[in-house]
């Protein structure tokens, strides 16, 4: 934990490290997680009870992000049952395109800390469909 962050980012990343994954704080109130096994990454901030969640699935030039393809990442039957897409400037008129997920914590229990494992646990299963999804993309 670093000196700036709060307790509870502390007890989350012990929480996480303790589950397999690796986890740093790259700043106040934020981690970095990464999956040891797929590699896969993720960033997490805490912002007073609501811990957020994101990862990029990809970055395309502006022109990529069709009405076609907003309509499939927006579409209830596209695979991704439980985080929700956003899109973000990028360097160079591109977008980056993130998957994100949230929770809200109480008082840090167990049922904080299964909300904390799902949220996580549920971004990384749906970014591999996000990632099919968004492969036609041209970076």
């Amino acid at each position: 934990m670093t000196a700036t962050s709060s307790p509870r980012t502390g007890q989350i990343h012990a929480l996480l490290a303790e589950k397999g994954y690796a986890v740093s704080e790259p700043a106040a109130d934020t981690l970095k997680i990464r999956e040891t096994v797929s590699g896969v990454s993720l960033q997490a901030v805490l912002e007073g009870d609501i811990l957020y969640l994101s990862l990029v699935c990809t970055v395309a030039p502006r022109a990529a992000i069709t009405a076609e393809v907003m309509g499939k990442m927006l579409a209830a039957n596209n695979g991704i049952s439980t985080s929700h897409f956003q899109l973000h400037d990028a360097v160079g008129g591109k977008v980056a395109v993130t998957l994100n997920n949230f929770c809200k914590l109480q008082e840090m229990g167990p049922d904080d800390e299964d909300d904390i494992l799902s949220a996580v646990h549920f971004l990384l299963v749906d970014v591999m469909s996000a990632r099919r999804l968004l492969s036609g993309l041209q970076a």
